[in-house]
């Protein structure tokens, strides 16, 4: 898969879709510990999931409800989003009482270092047996790779639009999110080129690019070992969008800004 350094993004040609080399589930473990990341089929998700295909597009119209994200640095008005907290302890499940999203500016330089209050997912998604086994299914991923323990679990639905001619998933840039996995699943592509993912070493310079074009696949990524980001995408037509679930798994505690 070709390769390309953080700090040479010319390097890159726009729309240029490379489709993700992808981890045939029985070796996600090893590629996560010899990688830091994998990404798998949607198949593939509902293999290890136990969820079928069906449950997990249900769940996709509720990404055209999403509020608009008002705390956007770069004055745009491309971003939509909610946000729910859960705990995962074991096999046991349990929705966290709602909190603002709060990263340090060391992981976010743009948006870090402030609560930002979203609106809660809709709980006939949250509160269904599907979610918990998706949640369950990622704690075990995370247990496997860090350790078991209790793990603190943040899910956002993002819709990023091309309203205003172009819309940027990640514009804060190349990041960790202080956290122990990420899981960013593409929910739906609409009308748009752009979007390619980036992963790359957080001690070295050489990364993958590629394009999640399956809904319900999903990049697995160790945050402690590699950083992350998604390049802007622009319309092929008038109401272009990318649509994503990202949770993240974090022990001891959820980022909440206190002392």
């Amino acid at each position: 898969m070709p390769s390309v350094t953080p700090n040479n993004p010319t390097s890159i040609v726009p729309g240029d879709k490379l489709a993700p080399h992808l981890t045939p589930r029985l070796e996600l473990p090893a590629a996560l510990q010899t990688s830091g990341f994998a990404v798998l089929g949607a198949a593939d998700v509902c293999a290890l999931s136990g969820l079928k295909l069906a449950s997990l597009e249900e769940w996709t119209p509720s990404w055209n409800q999403l509020p608009p994200d008002a705390y956007l640095r770069d004055g745009g008005r491309y971003r939509h989003r909610r946000h729910s907290c859960f705990v995962v302890d074991g096999e046991a499940v349990s929705q966290a009482a709602h909190r603002p999203h709060w990263q340090p500016v060391e992981y976010n330089a743009l948006h870090g270092g402030m609560q930002r209050h979203f609106e809660a997912m809709d709980a006939a998604m949250t509160r269904g047996a599907p979610w918990q086994s998706l949640l369950r299914w990622l704690a075990h991923v995370c247990s496997d790779l860090k350790g078991a323990q209790r793990w603190f679990v943040e899910a956002h639905q993002f819709r990023i639009d091309t309203a205003d001619g172009i819309g940027r998933p990640t514009p804060e840039g190349a990041h960790r999110d202080g956290v122990d996995l990420v899981a960013v699943f593409l929910v739906a592509r609409h009308a748009i080129k752009g979007g390619e993912t980036r992963v790359f070493d957080a001690a070295g310079p050489q990364g993958q690019r590629f394009t999640l074009t399956e809904p319900w696949s999903v990049l697995l990524l160790d945050d402690e070992r590699v950083i992350h980001e998604s390049t802007p995408i622009q319309p092929l037509e008038a109401g272009g969008y990318r649509d994503t679930l990202v949770v993240t798994l974090r022990a001891g505690g959820f980022q909440d800004g206190r002392a």
